[in-house]
């Protein structure tokens, strides 16, 4: 089987249930589509685990891409050689960096190499085909009008796009991303994978206290780890 999950946010607890609730095997693959680090204190827990399998593959979410880069910088012997760097891991740590630096910074220095070098082998984007479904698999998305027009498109399009949730973009295929918690898209979704106009969005708020939401692509079935 073929499953998706995004924004896991630290929350190992919640992901290593999900892994037991589907019941994850050396035969099926899981796409955890970014943002697995920061805010929750298990991130470099979970990038351990997913490292140590092939057939976990990791996209790249904006909190991998200001983490890669700054962890990078933090180790480096000049350190923070710029005020602007200094205030650019000010506001990562007021925005769950701080958990993701910590846990960082307690590794032996092979094992941090091994992490950074991991969060350079993430991809932007996938695009599969499931029992005759298509999916185009990202953190985020663009506006339609630019998606549309593809090669117009920046890598950063998908870690830090907007969606318009309201609009289909393609009729063959199925956009599945996080970013956005679900219920911040519709009220009624707190919690739980919101379907509609060809979007999957699996971002659930496991962080804030929701369950971490993963889908099988080959069934649409919807799986929930609600911890505790």
């Amino acid at each position: 089987m073929i499953y998706a999950v995004s924004d896991i946010h630290g929350c190992y607890e919640k992901y290593v249930q999900l892994l037991e609730i589907i019941r994850f095997s050396e035969g099926d693959t899981l796409y955890v589509l970014g943002d697995v680090v920061d805010r929750g204190s298990g991130g470099i827990r979970v990038l351990q685990h997913m490292k140590e399998h092939g057939n976990i593959l990791p996209l790249r979410g904006n909190h991998e891409v200001l983490a890669a880069s700054l962890l990078r910088r933090l180790s480096a012997p000049a350190g923070l050689h710029s005020r602007k760097l200094v205030e650019l891991c000010q506001l990562w740590f007021q925005d769950g960096g701080r958990e993701t630096y910590e846990a960082f910074a307690a590794l032996s220095q092979e094992e941090r190499t091994r992490i950074l070098e991991y969060l350079d082998t993430f991809f932007i984007y996938e695009e599969i085909t499931v029992n005759g479904r298509n999916f185009f698999l990202s953190h985020t998305v663009p506006e339609k009008e630019k998606m549309q027009n593809f090669d117009s498109c920046r890598w950063e399009d998908f870690v830090t796009g907007k969606p318009d949730y309201e609009a289909v973009y393609f009729e063959d295929r199925y956009l599945v991303t996080g970013h956005s918690p679900t219920g911040l898209i519709e009220e009624s979704s707190v919690g739980r994978i919101w379907k509609k106009n060809r979007h999957i969005a699996i971002d659930c708020g496991a962080v804030f206290g929701n369950p971490l939401g993963c889908i099988c692509l080959d069934t649409l079935e919807e799986f929930y780890a609600e911890g505790g």
